[in-house]
This record gives structure tokens, C-alpha cells and sequence, in this order.
């Protein structure tokens, strides 16, 4: 499901080394089940709570859903008695069942930070209320407190931990993945994605895959295409996805002159179709609003682009963009300047050698620094060390970006 992918894959790779992999999780979708039930997804035992959920929900909404599975997951995770907790956050709620199930049966909690809470919803404004922020960096503090070993997403949540009074020593950075078999493997075919739109056949695609959030700040692609319109008219703007900015989007980009014009907004795609859509950009995007607390993300969708050796745009700063410098990956455009972010755009995307070269680039490094079987042996040394079980797999340095 969406949001789980990470989980996924990781729990996938555990079961292939012959561990027993229960994962307890949210159903947001609608179900005829109520309350608990169990699947199973190719050997992984899924325990499923129904509680609706969506970006579209208010934050004190979204704070309730949190909540009432936290409590419910603590009986839960007790009952299946594991030889180790994995606790992924966000929300930070997560720690609850996590910290309480570490201690009721007494094995270790591996905290994984995929976000800084409250750091973020702090700087967006979504906790405002004083009472709730002291309680939202009490629960931070109490999940790292009661937790053997640390993963962090990016070096800058690593370094925020660490701000807190967390040992560095036990925390280990361990990045969202590629998936270069699924992105890259024979049954991927940009075709397919084109004969299904066909009115993008021959255009350059820049494309968006994922969440309009408020955070994402996806309009200012809108802004961008108008300026490109001008500039090269046979580049397309491609943005699939959903979310709380879905309805704002689209009016810009009708406001703008562009929505079905060289702007096409497409509904979220089934997981499976993604790499063939990925396949036919010419760039992939990824995109936050002007805040710094953004810089140490670890977006699906940049690892994304790059399992599918795509060339990156972004419009922020941090480890993302110094990877892109770096490497020669694609561009980075100023987060708060459309005109000056489509000229940037339009001299990379006038360059087909510069093209081609940032697609090899990405595909490499994809592959040598962030495959995500050497990241899931990665996490499961973690894991085996915080149980005090010495990993078979080989050691991988760490941080090569």
C-alpha cells in the first residue's frame, strides 16, 4: 500500500534469510473486516486493523487515527511474542506498541526514523497548541530513550537525533532504496504508459509520481510549465498522485493557462504500472515548499527515479541535492523562482547528451549505493545486533554518499 512500500520490501528480503516476519498495520481503505485480520504477503504475516485514514483528513483527524491504532497494535504485538520490535515512524505514535511490547516481553526495540517529528509538523504549523508540542517531543524523547538501536533515513535526521542526547554510536543510516529489478526489468515498457496517454507520445516528460501534500508544494510545478510554455512548448508535465493539494493544482494550473495543455494531472497509478510511467519521463521531480526542515528527507520518489535511471530535478537543498551535484544526476532548481527554475529546466532538457549522461549517472549509483538488498542487509544487521545475533551477511560500509 502506499507508505509501506519500504516495510514491505524490507520484511520480504528478512523472510528470505529464514526469519519469521510479523508485520502489524493499518487498513486505511474501506473493508467489510472490522477490527483485526491477518493475510498473508509472500510469507510475511500481515496483521491488518481497519482504521480510515487519508492526507485529505484534518491533522487532529489524522492525530485520532494514530492514536487508536497505537493502543490497539500494543495488545497485538504483545500477543505475537517476537524476538525483536521494529518500530517505523512516522507518527511517532508508532512508539507506544513499539516501546510497549519491547518491555512487557522483554526483547529490544530498533526505533526507524523516516521523518523528524515533531520537528516538521513544528515548522508547517500543524502543532501550534503548546500542551501538544511539549507532548509531541516527550513521546520523541521517550521512543529513543527505549530504543537498543536507532535507523535514520538521511545523515540530517541522524544528526537531529543526536541533537536529542542519543548516542551517535547506536545509530545507523540506512536511506530509502531502489528497486532496480522493478524499475529496470524486461517487463517494464514506457509503450504500455504511452498507449494509455497517448496525447504524451512524443513530448519530453517532466513528471511528479506521488502525494499533493501541503508540504509537496506540486503547484509550483504548475508555475514552471507556464513559463516552459513559452520556452520550449514541446515539454509535458506530467503529475500523478493524489492528495490534500489535488483540488488547488488543478485550479492553478486552469488559472494558468496549462492544465491540458502541457500540464496533465493523471490519478494515482497502481504500483505496478509506476515503473512503466517512470520508463517514459524524460525527468523525474521531486519537490517540498521552501522549508529547511525539508533538506533531510528520504523520498520513495527520488529513489524512484533513480532505480529507473532517470535524471532528478528538485527544488531543495540537503543531501538529495548534493548527491545530484555530485554525481551529475540532473538539476536543482530554487524553490521559490518559477521562471528562473523553467530556464534551469529548459537548457538541461536541451542538452540530450547531458540527458543521457544523468540517466547513466543515476542508474549507477542506484545500483552501487543504494540497491535496496545491500540496504535491507543492511537493517537486518541492525536488527540482529540489537538481539545480540552476529549477521552472516557481510558488512557494507556505511554513508558512501
Amino acid at each position: 500500500m502506499s507508505g509501506g512500500t519500504r516495510s514491505f520490501e524490507m520484511a520480504k528480503r528478512f523472510v528470505s534469510q529464514g526469519h519469521e516476519v510479523h508485520v502489524v498495520t493499518s487498513f486505511r481503505e474501506n473493508t467489510k473486516h472490522k477490527g483485526w485480520f491477518k493475510t498473508k504477503e509472500q510469507g510475511i504475516h500481515v496483521h491488518w486493523l481497519s482504521v480510515p485514514y487519508s492526507n485529505k483528513m484534518s491533522f487532529a483527524r489524522r492525530n485520532l487515527a494514530f492514536a487508536h491504532f497505537a493502543f490497539a497494535a500494543l495488545k497485538r504485538a504483545i500477543d505475537l511474542n517476537g524476538d525483536v520490535v521494529l518500530a517505523t515512524s512516522t507518527p511517532l505514535t508508532i512508539a507506544i506498541p513499539g516501546v510497549g511490547a519491547s518491555k512487557f516481553l522483554n526483547v529490544p526495540m530498533v526505533f526507524e526514523v523516516r521523518d523528524l517529528w515533531p520537528e516538521l509538523p513544528i515548522a508547517v504549523g500543524a502543532l501550534k497548541n503548546p500542551l501538544s508540542r511539549t507532548l509531541a517531543l516527550w513521546l520523541e524523547r521517550f521512543a529513543y530513550r527505549n530504543a537498543k538501536r536507532i535507523v535514520a533515513l538521511s545523515p540530517g535526521m541522524r544528526d537531529g537525533i543526536v541533537r536529542t542526547g542519543y548516542p551517535s554510536e547506536n545509530i545507523r543510516v540506512i536511506p530509502n532504496s531502489c528497486d532496480i529489478t522493478r524499475f529496470r526489468g524486461e517487463s517494464v515498457s514506457a509503450e504500455r504508459f504511452l498507449a494509455k496517454y497517448p496525447h504524451l507520445r512524443g513530448k519530453q516528460l517532466v513528471m511528479y509520481t506521488g502525494t499533493m501534500g501541503l508540504i509537496n508544494g506540486v503547484s509550483y510545478l504548475v508555475y514552471i510549465a507556464a513559463e516552459m510554455k513559452k520556452l520550449k512548448p514541446d515539454v509535458h508535465f506530467v503529475v500523478i498522485g493524489s492528495g490534500k493539494e489535488e483540488h488547488k493544482v488543478r485550479l492553478e494550473a486552469e488559472r494558468n493557462g496549462v492544465l491540458g495543455i502541457n500540464f496533465t494531472l493523471l490519478p494515482r497509478l497502481a504500483k505496478a504500472e509506476m515503473p512503466d510511467a517512470l520508463a517514459a519521463a524524460t525527468i523525474a521531480t521531486s519537490l517540498f515548499v521552501d522549508l529547511p526542515q525539508m533538506w533531510h528527507n528520504s523520498a520513495n520518489k527520488f529513489f524512484d527515479a533513480l532505480a529507473a535511471g532517470r535524471p532528478v530535478m528538485i527544488n531543495y537543498q540537503g543531501w538529495h541535492a548534493d548527491i545530484i551535484r555530485k554525481n551529475g544526476l540532473g538539476i536543482v532548481v530554487p524553490a521559490n523562482h518559477a521562471e528562473h527554475a523553467a530556464h534551469l529546466l529548459a537548457d538541461f532538457l536541451n542538452d540530450p547528451v547531458g540527458i543521457r549522461n544523468a540517466g547513466v549517472a543515476a542508474a549507477r549509483i542506484a545500483e552501487e549505493e543504494f540497491d535496496r538488498d545491500l540496504l535491507a542487509s543492511q537493517l537486518l544487521e541492525v536488527l540482529e545486533d540489537a538481539v545480540g545475533v552476529r549477521s552472516k551477511l557481510r558488512t557494507i560500509p556505511q554513508e558512501p554518499y
